[in-house]
């Protein structure tokens, strides 16, 4: 059954440094790489705009309706979340650069433009440089720091996708796999939640006056950007029992996230069973390029192992789907056993209605390029590059180990 899941450290045997991240919105910097740089002609502009407190989604809303154009007409290669300070790239088509260099906009400005053949589609990125401040690390900060990242810049950083990835509740996977059985009074059930997971009072009212079976009241205290959950109770108070009718109130956009999230879940269980052994490759396992992300079949381990040590190539785990390629041996069963263990199998993710997941393999680590790190008194800084679709919090979380 997918329940809750311990992410274990790579490099547990070394106590971890505490401290906090965020605290000012300075402390927290990320910059896009982009996979080429626009190359001075055609009908786009590429705008790299820094953002402030804000989602990407927001950016380009903001952006939008500045310019009095669709969001569709907006480019982007990557989400970034609201906190910290964030450098990307965005493209907009029929808009001068010098024209997108006046905009002023709250939140996001606009600090190079110029011109490119193609709309920005995501993807389009080799990664993400990061310059995070940890403050309040402990005493011996300057001892751990250098020894967890020499293990991390050797083995590589668990490509996990944390709990970030499983929603303000920390239940979006569970929503994806009800999703996945066709559970529908389960899909609601979880998708309200449970009154101990949020810090807002009447949130959590809210929450206990679903579970009671009081609807009318829990839609009166839903908070207003519950819309999810408001639209839901909203279809089942007026139809009481129809949980399939009214679950379908939510947006195509959001249910692909929590069967996205599902999948996740799934693949950090994988990298947690083989967290010991994260820079070996078995026979049966599915390696994958660094280079380019191409997989094969591993038949001689011993043979493969050197290509690894060099960081050539690494294994993959699973991003379940109806159509993902497996792996061989003892790799297989131990992929099988998880998808078994949550009561799932590989065809029910051949969902109608667009939200078919075909399932792709997923390296199960990245390097960490460009490390560096200082300390000041109480105060850390590192910065590192990841590859695109890896997290800071997975080498974060190393060093802390508070999460």
């Amino acid at each position: 059954m997918i329940d809750a899941l311990m992410h274990p450290y790579l490099t547990a045997e070394i106590p971890g440094i505490g401290g906090t991240i965020k605290e000012i919105p300075e402390d927290f910097l990320v910059e896009e790489i982009p996979a080429y740089l626009p190359c001075g002609s055609g009908e786009h502009s590429y705008l790299t705009i820094e953002k402030r407190g804000i989602t990407t989604l927001e950016a380009i809303s903001r952006i939008s309706k500045s310019l009095k154009i669709p969001e569709r007409d907006i480019g982007y290669a990557g989400m970034k979340d609201a906190v910290g300070v964030t450098r990307q790239t965005i493209s907009i088509q029929k808009l001068s650069p010098e024209k997108a260099l006046d905009l002023t906009l709250d939140g996001v400005t606009v600090v190079a433009a110029a011109r490119h053949t193609n709309k920005l589609k995501v993807g389009h990125l080799r990664g993400n440089h990061f310059r995070i401040v940890i403050r309040g690390v402990s005493g011996d900060a300057a001892r751990m720091v250098p020894t967890i990242l020499d293990v991390l810049s050797k083995r590589g950083v668990p490509n996990y996708f944390g709990y970030q990835r499983y929603g303000a509740q920390g239940n979006s996977h569970l929503i994806g796999a009800a999703m996945l059985r066709l559970d529908w009074r389960e899909c609601v059930d979880r998708l309200m939640g449970e009154p101990d997971s949020v810090r807002d009072q009447e949130w959590s009212a809210a929450i206990d006056s679903y579970q009671r079976g009081e609807l009318h009241e829990a839609l009166r205290m839903f908070p207003r950007h519950c819309r999810s959950e408001r639209d839901v109770l909203q279809r089942l108070s007026s139809r009481p029992g129809e949980y399939e009718k009214a679950f379908s109130t939510v947006h195509p956009r959001m249910k692909k996230l929590y069967l996205s999230a599902a999948q996740s879940f799934l693949f950090d269980q994988a990298v947690a069973c083989r967290i010991n052994h994260l820079d070996e490759i078995m026979v049966g396992d599915l390696a994958g390029k660094h280079v380019n992300g191409a997989c094969f079949l591993v038949e001689d381990a011993l043979a493969e192992q050197e290509r690894a040590a060099a960081f050539e190539i690494s294994a993959t785990g699973p991003m379940f789907g109806c159509r993902m390629k497996r792996p061989e041996g003892a790799v297989g069963v131990l992929e099988q056993d998880i998808l078994e263990q949550s009561g799932l199998h590989l065809h029910l993710f051949d969902l109608p209605g667009g939200l078919r997941m075909e399932g792709e393999r997923r390296l199960m680590r990245v390097p960490a390029g460009d490390l560096s790190w200082s300390i000041s008194e109480d105060a850390v800084t590192v910065e590192f590059s990841l590859p695109k679709g890896s997290y800071a919090t997975s080498l974060l979380r190393e060093l802390m180990k508070t999460f």
